[in-house]
């Protein structure tokens, strides 16, 4: 397999995400349903949006490993959040996402959506994964 990152501009970059990425000769591709911040019994996180990112980070790479991928075969994110301010704004935790993704070393084309409601009450940011390799 080979990857090629895409990016007409450079301004993506301080966000840890490519504008585009290209495969070429895959042998497999991995699509992970969203990882929300649930544990392994099953119980949806009451915790902060910074606590949560964390585990739904966790989630994704034991999805991601468990089916025998690394993190670096991750080429498409997409993070949905109840709220946008606290995941970007002052005080926010997108540091969590942006250090998650530098120390994988991932290259993945990405996108943020804001919904109104996730899986259970309570729960703040889920994350769908694609991996090839």
């Amino acid at each position: 397999m080979e990857k090629r990152a895409i990016n007409p501009w450079q301004w993506q970059a301080a966000s840890a995400y490519q504008q585009a990425v290209e495969v070429t000769q895959p042998s497999a591709t991995l699509y992970c349903a969203g990882q929300a911040a649930i544990d392994t019994n099953g119980h949806p996180s009451t915790a902060d949006m910074r606590a949560q990112l964390h585990q739904v980070l966790g989630n994704v790479e034991q999805v991601v490993t468990t089916a025998g991928y690394q993190c670096r075969d991750i080429v498409h994110l997409r993070l949905y959040t109840t709220d946008t301010a606290a995941l970007f704004g002052e005080g926010g935790c997108f540091d969590v996402f942006t250090d998650w993704v530098t120390r994988h070393g991932i290259q993945a084309a990405a996108t943020m959506v804001e919904v109104n409601f996730l899986a259970f009450e309570g729960l703040k940011v889920e994350v769908e994964a694609t991996a090839v390799r």
